[in-house]
Order: structure tokens, then C-alpha cells, then sequence
């Protein structure tokens, strides 16, 4: 049987708690997964898994591992970001996040600088809940690969495509392959626009909403709100237009 590691300062540790600063999993192009179902989720997705770490006493998932390295309590919670962890958690390889050349047609979520990574992962949850073709995370926004995101995104994050780079220069590429471009906005129109076959949706920042050089981009739609509140959540209010944008493109 292969020896338990019990210290905090082995070495494979120590690089594997670092996934859990940007930096470091910018360097290493790995991301920290925790819990067995998503490093089963990230395995079904074709992410290779580089280390795989199980607790003494509990069975390996099914994953096509890299390294398998078994350690004791203690350095599972080391490891981890959850105070009470489960008794698996993996360094994955993170995929690509290049945009491509050509978007897929269906409906695609655009996020301007969303800085909450439960925000964000919910988001990408809910996007991959209704059928979204992909979600593109313009700069200034939160690392979807950071362990608050993809425990809120529930494994959702491995289930459809989800780039990264500017958002602006995103949008110009999804006019120009026929996109409709949309964005929540409190100067927007009360109506929402015929819907196509290919939509983007812009969701912006928590506090000052989506940026005047995406803005200039899109069409502006206002979620009408008969009480007295002046905004809601980003993640909720992604998770209506999503909804409805998905519900009226079914239908079309």
C-alpha cells in the first residue's frame, strides 16, 4: 500500500493548497476541485486529473488519475477550502477558456465584470440548467475556475463551454455572427426585443452594473420591478432573464 502522507509541508500539498490563489493556478494550469462529485464531474467533462487526493480509509473515485496520493484527515483539511471537506479533492488541468472563432448559436451569457465568484457560478449554473450554448467571463470578473465558483456552480462549469478574455471585443464577434446583443439596464426599454435563434445576454457588475462600453453594445432592456427595490442580486437577476430568454427562444 502506498505510504499516508500526514505533513502539511510535503511538497505535493503545498503546491496543491496553493491552487486556491489565483496566481498559482494561473502557473500551474490547475485548479483545485473538491468533493467527489465534481472531480467526477470533471473527469466525465475530459479534464485530465493531475493529483488525486483521497483520505486514508475511503476508496478512490473512479478517475483516470495522474497521481493518486492518499493522505490523512488532517492534510484533507489542509488541502481544502470547506471547513468540513469531504474525503476527496483533485488538481485538475484547467481547460482552454479561448474564445473560438465562430460561437455556437442558442443563448450565451456574458458577464461584465461580475466580481462575486458565488455569483458567478451561480450564473453558470443556472445557464447550464437552461440550455445555454456557453458563457463568456469578460476580464475584471471573478476566476470561474476558483473553488467559491464551482461549488456554486454544482458542476455545471464542466458541462458547457465557458470562456474568458474582453468582453467588449467578445460582443463586437457576436454582432458580427448575427447575435443579438442584450444587457440589463436601469435606462433600458421596458419590453424585451424579438428573440432570434442567436442571443447574448450581458449580466453586469454588483455594484455599478454593466460598463458604458458594453452598454453601447447592446440593447438595453429594464426588469420591470413594481416594488420598491432598485435592483436585485446579479445572480437573480441573470437567473430571470435567462429563464425568460430561454423559455421565448424554445418557442420561436
Amino acid at each position: 500500500m502506498p505510504p499516508v502522507i500526514t505533513s502539511r509541508t510535503n511538497e505535493t500539498v503545498k503546491q496543491t493548497r496553493a491552487l486556491t490563489q489565483a496566481r498559482a493556478r494561473r502557473e500551474q494550469g490547475l485548479h483545485l476541485v473538491e468533493g467527489e462529485k465534481l472531480v467526477r464531474e470533471a473527469a466525465a467533462s475530459g479534464c485530465a486529473v493531475a493529483r488525486l487526493f483521497v483520505e486514508e480509509g475511503f476508496i478512490a473515485p473512479e478517475a483516470d488519475a495522474e497521481q493518486t496520493v492518499t493522505v490523512s484527515r488532517g492534510v484533507m483539511e489542509a488541502l481544502c477550502e470547506s471547513r468540513t471537506p469531504q474525503h476527496v479533492c483533485a488538481a485538475v488541468r484547467t481547460p482552454s477558456s479561448a474564445a473560438p472563432e465562430t460561437f455556437p448559436a442558442g443563448l450565451l451569457v456574458v458577464l461584465d465584470r461580475v466580481q462575486d465568484a458565488g455569483n458567478l457560478g451561480t450564473i453558470v449554473r443556472t445557464a447550464d440548467a437552461f440550455g445555454a450554448a456557453g458563457v463568456f467571463v469578460g476580464t475584471g470578473s471573478a476566476d470561474p475556475f476558483s473553488g467559491k465558483a464551482l461549488r456554486a456552480a454544482m458542476g455545471s462549469t464542466y458541462h458547457l463551454p465557458v470562456w474568458q478574455g474582453d468582453a467588449a471585443a467578445a460582443l463586437d464577434a457576436l454582432a458580427a455572427q448575427g447575435f443579438v446583443c442584450l444587457c440589463g439596464h436601469l435606462q433600458g426599454e421596458a419590453a424585451l426585443p424579438d428573440v432570434t435563434a442567436r442571443m447574448a445576454l450581458v449580466i453586469g457588475n454588483e455594484g455599478n452594473g454593466v460598463s458604458d462600453a458594453v452598454a453601447a453594445r447592446c440593447l438595453r432592456y429594464r426588469l420591470p420591478m413594481p416594488g420598491r427595490a432598485e435592483s436585485l442580486n446579479a445572480a437573480v437577476a441573470a437567473g430571470i432573464l435567462i429563464y425568460e430568454l430561454a423559455m421565448r427562444m424554445a418557442k420561436a
